[in-house]
């Protein structure tokens, strides 16, 4: 009960974590499915909390990963990952936003500063490592002086 108050866990992260504790084949599983049955293992609750915290981060291909390897079914990721998808441009801009924004203000005569190829490459690094895809990255960091006005998620 301690590890499904602190966040939403899948049946299958749990038994990962309590399967030392397990003293008799079987009881685990009786154990889980107990839980199950009263609603305090719950996949919508999860995928929705696993969204909540890490969708305004990390691009769709992170978040899927993360799902997958909570066990939870392809049908029910595929659902997921499909609400993610529309905004996927503007999670991107806002994540690339404040990590670079900075690099892109205009300097002293009012010119914006160019990104050299070394800081375009961190920055695409920076974007491929949170899970964003390639199409993505490439409009961000192609385009980020065009939009440096517009507003961001947070």
């Amino acid at each position: 009960m301690r590890l499904l108050a602190t966040r939403e866990h899948s049946r299958l992260e749990l038994e990962r974590k309590l399967r030392r504790h397990e003293t008799e084949p079987g009881e685990l599983a009786r154990a889980l499915d107990a839980l199950q049955t009263k609603g305090f293992i719950d996949e919508k609750r999860v995928v929705e909390s696993v969204l909540h915290r890490r969708a305004g981060k990390l691009g769709a291909a992170r978040i899927r990963q993360e799902l997958q390897d909570k066990g939870l079914p392809v049908q029910t990721i595929r659902d997921a990952m499909a609400g993610l998808q529309g905004s996927e441009l503007a999670r991107a801009r806002a994540v690339w936003h404040k990590k670079f924004a900075a690099t892109q203000l205009p300097d002293a005569s009012g010119a914006a500063r160019a990104a050299d190829a070394a800081d375009r490459a961190r920055q695409i690094r920076y974007l491929a490592a949170r899970g964003f895809g390639g199409d993505t990255i490439r409009r961000v960091v192609s385009g980020a002086g065009d939009w440096l006005d517009e507003p961001t998620i947070d």
